[in-house]
């Protein structure tokens, strides 16, 4: 099945994207702040796919593709970092609407160190496997810059949003590594990683995921945040011209 990739990227996206339209979540309203997260986190990941890809890393099976090809990567690997981050910041949302109280807030700090130090000892432990060290290196990284510098506080509501994704997680990655059809859409050097799967799936992915997850969330929020803070200082000037002009209003159109 020559369009397999594109396929998977198209019905992963169809039900988060009619459901954008939906006046409960209102998702669409906030694809100001979506986009841009996905294409600056998307030129960062596709420059490592271009190098991983080139260097053997990973590869993809000619079999599964459509033959469209942008600097060395198939379409549906492009597509791949527009449609998983749209369908995760969806849920993302979606979870927020519905779930209003931050449940895993007050675990988040503790969460994040025992992934860092977990991270951080695999990594120490097993040196010079690209797809490893380098995915473990930077997840532990960005994690702790969030500790540490932005100490944001919705990595409560990520976590939680993270749980609901291992199971679409399970099903693409499944299906483009090989646990649902004979031969893998993309496959791996084992020499490069710890070469543990989950199923089919390498464990270096689920953290690969929580990085491009969490960059396009981090970026969102912070686009997002950005806006609603300018529309309430311009209200609040608003509300304080407003309360001058009623307080200087002479006395003979009172």
């Amino acid at each position: 099945m020559p369009y397999l990739y594109l396929l998977i990227n198209f019905l992963a996206i169809l039900v988060p994207f009619i459901k954008s339209f939906d006046p409960r979540v209102n998702f669409y309203k906030k694809w100001r702040y979506l986009f841009p997260a996905i294409g600056l986190v998307g030129a960062f990941f596709i420059a490592w796919d271009v190098v991983f890809t080139s260097w053997g890393v990973w590869g993809f099976n000619e079999r599964y593709l459509s033959g469209i090809k942008i600097i060395n990567l198939p379409l549906g690997e492009w597509l791949f970092f527009i449609t998983i981050p749209y369908c995760c910041l969806f849920v993302y949302e979606v979870i927020k609407y519905y779930v209003k109280q931050d449940i895993l807030g007050k675990y988040a700090n503790a969460i994040t160190w025992t992934i860092v130090v977990g991270l951080m000892l695999v990594t120490v432990t097993n040196p010079w496997k690209w797809y490893t060290t380098l995915t473990f290196i930077l997840t532990a990284g960005f994690l702790l810059v969030h500790v540490l510098v932005l100490k944001t506080n919705y990595l409560g509501r990520f976590y939680l949003a993270m749980a609901i994704w291992l199971v679409p997680f399970f099903i693409v990655n499944g299906i483009l590594t090989g646990s649902f059809i004979e031969e893998q859409v993309v496959w791996y050097n084992n020499t490069e990683n710890l070469s543990i799967r989950m199923f089919t799936i390498p464990v270096e992915d689920a953290f690969y995921g929580l990085l491009l997850i969490l960059m396009n969330t981090t970026i969102y929020e912070y686009l997002k945040q950005r806006s609603e803070q300018k529309t309430s200082e311009k209200e609040d000037t608003q509300a304080l011209s407003k309360k001058q002009n009623v307080d200087y209003e002479p006395e003979y159109l009172t």
